[in-house]
């Protein structure tokens, strides 16, 4: 059975613990992101989920974040999934990203609204783990409104329906679905409201299943999840200690059966 270690991260856009954006050097920018990077290179993860990246924004030190980060990480695979953009002399371009040691066969963005800055969405890639193909959304939710998650969760469910009624066939599984999902304080939020209508495609396994993840220094709420189904087995999860950003992240293990 092939098996996986899958990380998902808010980076924060690099900035690391400072609260504020774009007051971070490039330099720092930089220094920051060879940490995560050599981060992941000491968890040697498979796939990596990001969210908060940067392609090229003035706040960010305006250079590519994940092209940076699959140089001095050494992932062969990257795709992003830019949710905000803007032109002009306070450009932004940023939003999720995917990093993985396996190819990645198809990718596909969709973002909730259309506003050029603080919009969410989720990025679906189909990955080629051995031949077999995985399906993983990195997703990001609204930060402030529990109703706006929940209208996002439905988009994001009826754009999973539309899918797995073409391609279920072809998935060795059904989707792997991670991210930051941003609850108000407990799990009984956006994560049991996403668990609930997963099974729709089987029985799905919360991870991690204790444990915060923001704010890093010292958590006190659970933010970052991975959703694993069925069709993987003997999975293990927990949140990984850093300060690299304001979140910590969460890594999961596990098997396709």
């Amino acid at each position: 059975m092939p098996s996986l270690r899958l990380v998902t991260f808010n980076i924060a856009h690099g900035r690391g613990l400072t609260p504020i954006q774009g007051i971070t050097s490039q330099r720092k920018l930089r220094l920051n992101l060879r940490r995560i990077a050599a981060l992941l290179d000491r968890l040697r993860p498979d796939i990596v989920a990001v969210q908060e990246i940067d392609q090229r924004s003035r706040w960010a030190g305006n250079f590519d974040h994940l092209d940076y980060l699959r140089v001095h990480a050494r992932f062969p695979h990257t795709v992003f999934g830019i949710n905000n953009r803007r032109a002009g002399l306070l450009n932004l371009s940023y939003g999720n990203a995917v990093l993985s040691h396996h190819p990645i066969r198809t990718a596909e963005t969709v973002t909730f609204g259309q506003r050029k800055v603080g919009e969410k969405g989720f990025l679906y890639v189909e990955l080629d783990v051995h031949g077999r193909l995985v399906p993983v959304v990195n997703l990001h939710l609204h930060f402030s409104s529990r109703v706006q998650r929940l209208r996002q969760l439905e988009r994001l469910l009826a754009w999973l329906r539309d899918k797995h009624r073409l391609h279920a066939g072809r998935w060795a599984v059904p989707p792997v679905v991670c991210g930051d999902f941003n609850n108000s304080g407990s799990r009984d939020d956006a994560t049991a409201a996403l668990l609930s209508h997963l099974s729709d495609y089987g029985d799905y396994t919360l991870h991690p299943q204790k444990g915060g993840t923001f704010p890093s220094p010292l958590p006190r709420r659970a933010l970052d999840f991975i959703f694993l189904p069925s069709g993987c087995s003997g999975a293990r999860g927990e949140v990984v200690r850093s300060l690299l950003s304001d979140h910590r992240p969460v890594v999961v293990d596990f098997e396709i059966k």
